[in-house]
C-alpha cells in the first residue's frame, strides 16, 4: 500500500498549491506503476514464481508453433507424395504398360 499512499501524496501537493511537472510526471509514474502491479496481481504475476511461469509458458507456446509447422510440412508431403503417384499410375495407364487394366 506504499504507492497508494505515494501516489495519494502527490496528488494533494499538487492541488495544494499549483502542480509543476515534476510533480505531474511523477503523479503519472506513480499511477502508472500502481496500476501495473494491479494488473500483474489480478493476473496472477506478482509472486515470484511468475517469471518462472511465463518463461514455461513461452517454452509451450515455441514447442506448439514447432508442431504446428512439422504438421503442415507432413500434410504437404503427403499431398505430393500422392499427386506424384497418380501421375505415375497416369503415365503408365497411358503407355498401357501391361497387366494395368487386367
Amino acid at each position: 500500500m506504499m504507492r497508494q499512499d505515494m501516489l495519494a501524496a502527490l496528488i494533494d501537493s499538487a492541488a495544494a498549491g499549483g502542480a509543476d511537472l515534476v510533480t505531474l510526471r511523477a503523479i503519472v509514474e506513480e499511477a502508472s506503476e500502481l496500476g501495473a502491479e494491479r494488473v500483474l496481481g489480478r493476473l496472477g504475476l506478482a509472486d515470484e514464481s511468475a517469471q518462472d511461469d511465463l518463461d514455461e509458458l513461452r517454452d509451450l507456446l515455441g514447442a506448439w508453433r514447432a508442431a504446428k509447422a512439422s504438421a503442415w510440412k507432413a500434410v504437404v508431403e503427403w499431398i505430393v507424395r500422392g499427386a506424384m503417384a497418380l501421375l505415375l499410375i497416369g503415365i503408365a495407364f497411358r503407355l498401357g504398360v501391361p497387366g494395368m487394366l487386367k
